[in-house]
C-alpha cells in the first residue's frame, strides 16, 4: 500500500513539473532541477529539437562582435579549419518538454553562408565566355566585368589570369559567401 501511495505522489509531482515549463519561461531560476527526473536541460537538446538562427554578420567590425559576444566578422575561408565559429540563438521547438529557458545561445556554429555561387559553373563560364566578363558578372563584380567586356578580356591576358585565379581560389564571390558544394 505504501508503494502505491508513493507512486501516485511521484506521478503527480512529475506531472506538475512538466506543466510548469509552458507556464513560466524562467523555469530554471524558480524550480530546482532534478538530474534523475524525466526532463533534460534545454541547452543539452540535440539540433533536431531546436530552431537556430543564422550567424549574425558584423561585416568586418571586430569591436561590435567583441561587445556582442557572438557573431561573425568574416564568412568562410579556403580551409574549414580556418573558418571562424560563433554562437547563435536557438529556440526549442513547440511541444518539446525540457528544463530551463527555451531560447539560449549555442556555441560552435561555423561562419559560413551560401548564396547560389557554384564553382564548377563559374569556372565553365570563365573558360568559355571569360573574354566577355561572364565569370565576373556571375560573381557579382559588375564594374570589373564591364571593363573585361569592353577590352575583350584584356585582349586575352585578363581572361587567362581569371581562369588561374579561379582555380587557385584567388577569385571569389563579391558578397563574401562560400561556393555551393554542388553544381
Amino acid at each position: 500500500m505504501k508503494v502505491l501511495v508513493s507512486l501516485v505522489i511521484l506521478s503527480a509531482f512529475c506531472h506538475l513539473v512538466r506543466c510548469d515549463i509552458f507556464k513560466n519561461d524562467t523555469f530554471e531560476n524558480t524550480t530546482k532541477y532534478f538530474p534523475h527526473g524525466p526532463l533534460i536541460k534545454c541547452k543539452f537538446l540535440p539540433l533536431e529539437f531546436l530552431d537556430c538562427d543564422d550567424p549574425f554578420d558584423h561585416k568586418g567590425n571586430k569591436t561590435a562582435r567583441d561587445e556582442a559576444g557572438h557573431g561573425c566578422v568574416k564568412f568562410g575561408n579556403y580551409r574549414y579549419e580556418d573558418v571562424e565559429k560563433t554562437a547563435v540563438t536557438c529556440h526549442v521547438l513547440p511541444g518539446i518538454e525540457c528544463h530551463g529557458k527555451r531560447s539560449f545561445l549555442r556555441p560552435g556554429f561555423p561562419c559560413v553562408k551560401y548564396s547560389g555561387h557554384y564553382f564548377v559553373t563559374t569556372l565553365m563560364y570563365s573558360i568559355l565566355l571569360g573574354f566577355l566578363g561572364m565569370d565576373r558578372f556571375c560573381l557579382g563584380q559588375t564594374g570589373t566585368a564591364v571593363g573585361k567586356l569592353l577590352t575583350l578580356g584584356g585582349l586575352g591576358v585578363w581572361w587567362v589570369v581569371d581562369v588561374i585565379l579561379l582555380i587557385t581560389n584567388g577569385l571569389e564571390p563579391e558578397d563574401g559567401s562560400n561556393w555551393n558544394p554542388y553544381t
